[in-house]
């Protein structure tokens, strides 16, 4: 059943036409993702779709009752609003369920009417049909897996990636029938992208997303759809993975056709051009369809950036090394006896969650923050390269072409370019050039600071978040440019496709300033830890926080016993029985709330056993996340 059409769409910036006669139809249940260039208009077609933006031309059709929940890339949120707040009006509907209830409830007398009794009821049945008593529940348990704990703080407080989290919370506890979210990855790193992807998987409504995450797309999506520029929109069934493959062999099938074209082309223009008595004794017909098919363009490939680096200096011996570093913040270590020795053609990533100290650890290494212990070497012949992720090396007040680079010509290898040319073959067009800094997109500002930071001739890269905003075609282009690169990278990013292509090694930041180098991709880092995780004790002391990057590897895990103690080993076997024991006094407290007679006990029976409900919630979580412990670690032991 059709739950969402946008039919005949009309948008145009300036003389740019963004869309025009576009179509796309959405169905109960499936999963879309959105593909295109950055300035293909993706986020602007969501937000048509979603009622935020008005097309010029065309309608959306939403069917009747549905309820769309839309999630931009920025959140806005109301002043004054508090996280807890934002939360509670997620599901405004099931919230003054509650209210009514509890105002209901307080206002009955031990002798309450039929009528009150049958309004509790009813009320009690409308709570269960929203979503249930420990709503709540279900929303601290959401904020405490994406990292935000403060439940009352206001939401002015918080960082742009909090802001972004408590948005992400509202938009899973709404419930709707269709969800769209644009760019819901960004500001998360890769551990809790993962837990959203299982999140959303479990949804049963339908999902529109706009991400460069492509393990997600491959993961959560049954259909993309690939907006193109200049308005058309083409759909591939399958995941990014079946895409990719359909869309490489429908650009060979039109390669092929347009090699035949040109041949018949090429053979009518020699006939044309034999004269007058030549063509006589042809149609005219024939005449006309060889002048149409001339003026038809025919299959051009799509222009993709093409980013390209100046020739740097071959680095020495020694590229960057830390020795020792230490950094702590208002007492609480952040860099705790951190050793790096950065070689000639490595790309380490840096991975951990947010807050724990990547940055800081970059900004050390370059000299710009100072250690309170240790050394940082810089190689005699290093020449580095940063990309802030902040984009603060470009200015919003120039113009595309004055924050390109300093000079009119670049070297490139033994050719010189303009650099007119140059921003062109990035997709910056020269009538784009001359606009402000300030007025380009995320990924057009990205692709901006790329380019700029290519032209400086440096041997080393140092990369603080450069795939946040790109779209998938410029990260493919990156991803090559990097595997290409004769120098050393240091990486930042939480985009677990972009590692496993590019790094080389993997440095864990685990908190408390432990840091840890992995050898290999991030998966083969995941492994390794998640090994790693399963054989250690589960009842030993914290380790001493580590004094240095060590390569990690399951040899290297300390002491662990072979298999599970007497006790662990009890607790699992009636592990099964406890978790139904819970979940069936859970059913049972869900069942007797919903008994309007609860609520008119003058004990105030039905606030106790409310208090009882979430208690147990809480306690079949706990539950199954021993469980799932004590099963891993059975599991690693069988490997053995």
């Amino acid at each position: 059943m059709t739950l969402l059409r946008g039919a005949d769409l009309q948008v145009t910036y300036g003389n740019r036409t963004v869309f025009q006669g576009l179509t796309v139809t959405l169905e109960e249940g499936e999963r879309v993702g959105l593909v295109g260039v950055n300035g293909s208009g993706k986020s602007t077609l969501m937000r048509i779709l979603a009622g935020a933006l008005k097309p010029e031309a065309g309608e959306v059709q939403v069917r009747r009752g549905a309820k769309i929940t839309y999630l931009p890339q920025e959140p806005e949120f109301p002043p004054g609003a508090t996280v807890k707040g934002e939360l509670s009006v997620a599901q405004p509907d099931l919230k003054a369920a509650i209210e009514a209830h509890a105002a209901l409830a307080g206002r009955l007398t031990g002798n309450p009417s039929e009528r009150e009794l049958q309004e509790l009821s009813a009320l009690s049945d409308r709570v269960e049909r929203l979503g249930g008593w420990d709503t709540e529940h279900r929303a601290r348990t959401l904020l405490d897996r994406l990292g935000v704990k403060d439940w009352d703080r206001p939401i002015a407080e918080l960082s742009g990636g909090l802001k972004k989290r408590v948005a992400v919370a509202r938009a899973i506890l709404s419930k709707p029938d269709m969800l769209m979210l644009d760019e819901p990855t960004n500001h998360l790193d890769a551990d809790t992208v993962e837990w959203l992807e299982d999140e959303l998987d479990a949804l049963e409504c339908a999902l529109l997303l706009v991400t460069h995450d492509r393990y997600f797309l491959d993961d959560l999506v049954d259909r993309i759809v690939e907006v193109q520029p200049g308005g058309g929109v083409v759909s591939y069934p399958g995941n990014y993975a079946a895409y990719l493959e359909q869309k490489l062999l429908a650009e060979e099938q039109s390669a092929v056709a347009q090699h035949k074209r040109e041949r018949w082309i090429a053979q009518e223009v020699a006939w044309l051009r034999k004269g007058v008595e030549a063509r006589r004794t042809k149609s005219r017909a024939r005449i006309e369809r060889a002048r149409k098919l001339m003026a038809e363009k025919g299959f051009q490939a799509p222009k993709v950036a093409e980013l390209r680096t100046v020739a740097a200096p071959r680095l020495g011996h020694t590229v960057i090394e830390a020795e020792q570093v230490q950094k702590s913040f208002g007492g609480r270590p952040v860099l705790d006896g951190v050793n790096l020795i950065l070689q000639r053609g490595e790309r380490i990533g840096l991975v951990g969650p947010n807050g724990v100290g990547k940055t800081t650890f970059l900004r050390v290494l370059l000299g710009e923050m100072p250690p309170d212990g240790g050394t940082v070497t810089i190689g005699k012949n290093t020449k580095v390269a940063y990309y802030d992720q902040h984009r603060l090396q470009l200015d919003p007040e120039k113009t595309v072409y004055e924050a390109a680079w300093d000079e009119e010509l670049v070297l490139l290898g033994d050719k010189t370019v303009a650099l007119r040319d140059y921003l062109d073959d990035l997709l910056f067009p020269v009538p784009m050039q001359r606009m402000k800094v300030g007025a380009l997109s995320g990924g057009e500002r990205n692709r901006l600071l790329l380019a700029r930071l290519f032209l400086q001739g440096a041997n080393v890269l140092v990369l603080d978040e450069p795939t946040n905003d790109l779209d998938i075609v410029t990260l493919n282009v990156l991803e090559r440019l990097l595997l290409d690169f004769q120098g050393s990278v240091l990486l930042v990013t939480h985009d677990r496709y972009f590692l496993d292509k590019v790094a080389t090694a993997i440095l864990a930041f685990e908190g408390n300033g432990k840091v840890v180098r992995y050898e290999g991709n991030y998966d083969l880092y995941r492994r390794l830890r998640a090994q790693g995780l399963a054989q250690q004790p589960q009842h030993a002391e914290p380790p001493a926080q580590a004094a240095s990057v060590t390569p990690a590897a399951p040899s290297a895990s300390p002491a662990k016993k072979d298999r599970l103690s007497y006790k662990e080993q009890r607790e699992l076997d009636g592990m099964e029985a406890a978790i139904l024991a819970s979940e069936e006094r859970k059913a049972e407290l869900e069942r007797v709330l919903a008994d309007p007679s609860t609520w008119t006990q003058p004990s105030g029976g039905g606030a106790a056993l409310q208090g009882e409900l979430e208690a147990v919630t809480l306690e079949v979580d706990r539950l199954y996340a021993r469980w799932g412990e004590l099963q891993a670690r059975v599991e690693a032991l069988a490997q053995k």
